[in-house]
């Protein structure tokens, strides 16, 4: 089994495709571990503000199967794909870790550059993955936490309505 983690973020109907997603990868991989949830600013756009998490799971099947089951979850949920790069999303659902595997095949990058990139990436994985360590860097991500610079952080932990 390896195991790997998925960048989850919604600023289109987030109180109810996060739940959801959260279901689906349940249904697909069985047991997963929850970061805690964060609201984040939108980055290089302007829209209303995301949700955003880190799953951990684990799988028996090749990465680009899992990039494959993500990416039918995210049309499940009303995902465009002739969206831009940065714009609003009812889903986004990103592998960026699998195991210790370095791919980057053109339509699959993993480790995703993201991770060092992006608090909102970065800061739930760090706390459930803090003392793994970044195949390329080495660094473990509770480090690259520490290190990153929160001078213009636009994110803050949450606890959602349960209304």
């Amino acid at each position: 089994m390896t195991i790997g983690y998925i960048s989850i973020g919604s600023n289109i109907d987030k109180e109810k495709n996060i739940p959801s997603s959260l279901v689906a990868l349940k249904k697909q991989f069985g047991d997963i571990i929850v970061s805690s949830l964060y609201e984040t600013a939108p980055v290089g756009f302007s829209g209303d503000n995301f949700y955003n998490l880190i799953v951990r799971f684990e799988s028996k099947l090749e990465a680009k199967q899992v990039a494959k089951i993500l990416h039918q979850i995210e049309l499940d949920h009303g995902r465009s794909r002739d969206s831009q790069k940065f714009s609003a999303r009812t889903l986004d659902l990103d592998l960026i870790l699998y195991g210790d595997q370095v791919i980057n095949d053109g339509r699959l990058r993993v480790p995703r550059d993201e991770i060092e990139r992006y608090a909102f990436v970065l800061e739930p994985l760090a706390e459930i993955a803090g003392e793994e360590r970044h195949p390329v860097s080495g660094k473990s991500y509770r480090q690259l936490w520490e290190e990153f610079d929160k001078s213009s952080l636009k994110q803050q932990r949450i606890t959602p309505s349960t209304e």
